[in-house]
C-alpha cells in the first residue's frame, strides 16, 4: 500500500469521525439557535406568561416523545399517539366526574393509554401487520371512538362543581417534575437495561436480533406498553391544564411527536444510533419553533406547512448520513 493511499485512508477515517461528532451535535445546535431566536423576539425579556406557556406545551410533548423512542429504536413508529391520548383524556374526565377523584383520574389515563399501546403491539408483532397501515386503522378507530364517547356533542369538560382540584394541578413545577420522573425512569431502561440494549438490535436487523434469542413479540409488546404509559401520563397533564376535550384534541400531536423526535437527532431507521434523549431536545425545539412563529404572527396553518418543510429537509439529511454507513437489512443476509 503506497504512503498516497494509507494518507488518503486517514484522511478519510477523520472525516467520518468529524461527520459522526457534527451529526451528534447538530440537534443541539438546533436547539441552542432557536433558544437564541426565541429570546430576540421576546427582546431577551420573556414574560411569566411566555415561560407558562412553553412549559404548559413541551411538558405534554416531551413525555409523549421520550416513550415514542422506544418505538422508533425499533425502526418503527406510530402517528396514532396523539388521538390515543384525546381518547385517554376523555374516558379520564368521565371516570371523574363519575366520582373517581384525581388519582382514579390519573390510573384511568394511564391504563387506558397502555390498553391502545398494548392494542398497537399485538396487531404489529403478532398479526405482523405493516406498520403504516396499523397506524391509519388505529387513528381512524381511535377517533371514531372519541366522537362515539362526545355522543355527539362538541365537547366534554370537568363539571364545574368539581374543578377546584384539577385547578390545584395547573402547576408548572408540577409538569416538569412529570417530565424530568419520567424522563430519568426511559434513560435508565434505554441505557442500562437488557431491553434497551434489546431494542437497538431489534431496530438494526430483527434477523440478528432473533438468532440470538430475543422474543420480537415480547419486545414489542413491552416497548409500546411504555408509550402507552407516556400517552396516559402526558393525557392527565392535559386534562389539568384544558379540563376538557373536543374532537379535534390531538389531532396534531402524533406527527408534531414525530417531527420532535428526528429534530432531537433520532434516526428513523432506529437500531444503535438510537438514543433517549432525542425526544427532550427535539420536543424543546419543536416547542421554541412554535412560539417563535406565533410571535412572529404566522397563522396555525402556515406554522405547520414551516415545520413540515424543515422536518422533511431534516429527514433527507439524517437518512444521506446514516444510509452511507449502514447496510440494509436486505444486505445484511
Amino acid at each position: 500500500m503506497s504512503a498516497e493511499t494509507v494518507t488518503a485512508s486517514k484522511k478519510g477515517i477523520d472525516l467520518r469521525v468529524v461527520m459522526g461528532m457534527l451529526r451528534r451535535l447538530l440537534p443541539f445546535a438546533g436547539l441552542a439557535l432557536l433558544i437564541v431566536l426565541y429570546l430576540i423576539s421576546t427582546n431577551f425579556r420573556p414574560t411569566s406568561l411566555h415561560i407558562q406557556t412553553f412549559i404548559d406545551q413541551v411538558a405534554t410533548m416531551a413525555i409523549m416523545s421520550t416513550g415514542a423512542v422506544f418505538i422508533f429504536s425499533l425502526g418503527s413508529f406510530d402517528i396514532s399517539l396523539g388521538v390515543g391520548a384525546a381518547v385517554s383524556v376523555c374516558l379520564g374526565i368521565m371516570a371523574y366526574n363519575a366520582g373517581a377523584g384525581v388519582v382514579g383520574m390519573f390510573l384511568v389515563c394511564l391504563v387506558v393509554g397502555m390498553a391502545i399501546g398494548f392494542v398497537n403491539s399485538v396487531l404489529s408483532a403478532v398479526f405482523r401487520m405493516p406498520v403504516f397501515v396499523m397506524t391509519i386503522a388505529m387513528m381512524s378507530v381511535l377517533t371514531a371512538t372519541l366522537q362515539i364517547l362526545l355522543g355527539g356533542k362538541t365537547d366534554l369538560r370537568v363539571t364545574t362543581t368539581m374543578v377546584e382540584p384539577i385547578k390545584a394541578l395547573d402547576n408548572p413545577y408540577l409538569r416538569l417534575g412529570f417530565v424530568l420522573v419520567f424522563f430519568l425512569i426511559c434513560l435508565v431502561l434505554f441505557n442500562f437495561t437488557k431491553m434497551g440494549r434489546r431494542n437497538k438490535v431489534l431496530g438494526g436487523n430483527p434477523k440478528v436480533a432473533e438468532q440470538t434469542g430475543i422474543s420480537i413479540a415480547k419486545q414489542t409488546i413491552l416497548t409500546f406498553l411504555i408509550s402507552g404509559s407516556a400517552v396516559g401520563i402526558a393525557a392527565f397533564l392535559l386534562i389539568a391544564r384544558s379540563r376538557a376535550v373536543t374532537a379535534n384534541t390531538g389531532v396534531s400531536l402524533g406527527m408534531d411527536v414525530m417531527m420532535a423526535i428526528v429534530f432531537g437527532g433520532m434516526p428513523l431507521a432506529g437500531g444503535a444510533y438510537s438514543k433517549i434523549s432525542a425526544g427532550i431536545i427535539g420536543s424543546f425545539s419543536m416547542v421554541l419553533l412554535s412560539q417563535i412563529l406565533t410571535m412572529q404572527g404566522i397563522t396555525t396553518g402556515w406554522s405547520q406547512v414551516y415545520k413540515a418543510v424543515l422536518f422533511l429537509a431534516v429527514v433527507f439529511v439524517a437518512s444521506f448520513s446514516y444510509r452511507e454507513k449502514m447496510l440494509s437489512r436486505a444486505e445484511m443476509f
